[in-house]
């Protein structure tokens, strides 16, 4: 019995890519270095999945569709075993890979892209290196430095940890639907040292809540964490956050530190 192809659903954000030559470009952003397990999230009908299956790594997938899964399952025999039909936000990837370090790849749904990116920093310990396609405005964000418009939380926390490279530009033309937007693959490497020389919790608070409202300088933004007088007067409050560089964000947080010592 031959499968049906998969017919995108709009509420999982589906777009499917059609051109194998992107889908092969894809698969070669990634180093194979200091890993050797890759996790792919959300791979539809597999048009990704199977240049991953010709490198020299174990792959796994991770698909909540249920109707992706059997199609996988009946179309990919190498993937056996390693298609987890979980939700990738809410499901506690340890279970499979028990601590074990792994790279994130993927054509992201775009509804939970952003998502996927905060979760990877969450598990930045076990993830040396994640590729994969965005919306282009999404990718570039994430790539982009300070004094940009498009500067924000993501931007500061992802290149904290992470080297941050935007690579190429997709047109929609190559999706099935296509999408409204252009798209675009970038590459996060976790950089040699990644930990961080202050509170690695007050640095996602500082900045999350310094980029709550932009327009502001950080001496109000910042207000919350009881700043005393003789720190306000420091001149790096008078600085709006897309202003700080991630060098800059982590200085603040040692500064906020020090104060509430």
């Amino acid at each position: 019995m031959v499968m049906e192809k998969v017919k995108a659903k709009k509420h999982l954000g589906q777009h499917f890519l059609t051109d194998e030559s992107i889908a092969k470009q894809i698969a070669d952003t990634l180093s194979f270095d200091a890993y050797d397990t890759i996790l792919e999230i959300g791979p539809g009908m597999g048009v990704l999945t199977k240049y991953l299956l010709d490198k020299p790594t174990t792959t796994y997938v991770i698909e909540i569709d249920t109707e992706s899964v059997e199609y996988l399952n009946a179309h990919y025999p190498k993937l056996h075993g390693k298609i987890i039909g979980k939700d990738f936000l809410k499901y506690n990837i340890n279970e499979v890979f028990e601590g074990k370090p792994f790279a994130i790849i993927g054509n992201f749904p775009y509804n939970i892209s952003t998502q996927i990116v905060f979760r990877t920093l969450e598990l930045r310990d076990q993830i040396p290196e994640f590729s994969g396609m965005f919306q282009k405005e999404v990718a570039e964000r994430i790539c982009s430095k300070k004094g940009s418009k498009v500067y924000g939380i993501l931007s500061v926390l992802a290149q904290a940890f992470y080297d941050a490279e935007y690579l190429f530009t997709v047109h929609e033309n190559v999706f099935n639907p296509p999408p409204k937007v252009k798209s675009g693959v970038m590459r996060l490497r976790r950089k040699e040292n990644y930990h961080l020389p202050c509170s690695e919790k007050l640095f996602f608070s500082v900045v999350k809540t310094g980029f709550q409202q932009r327009r502001k300088t950080l001496r109000n933004s910042l207000k919350s964490f009881n700043l005393s007088d003789n720190l306000k007067e420091d001149t790096i409050f008078d600085l709006r956050p897309e202003q700080l560089s991630v060098e800059q964000f982590i200085e603040l947080t040692q500064k906020i530190e020090a104060n509430a010592v």
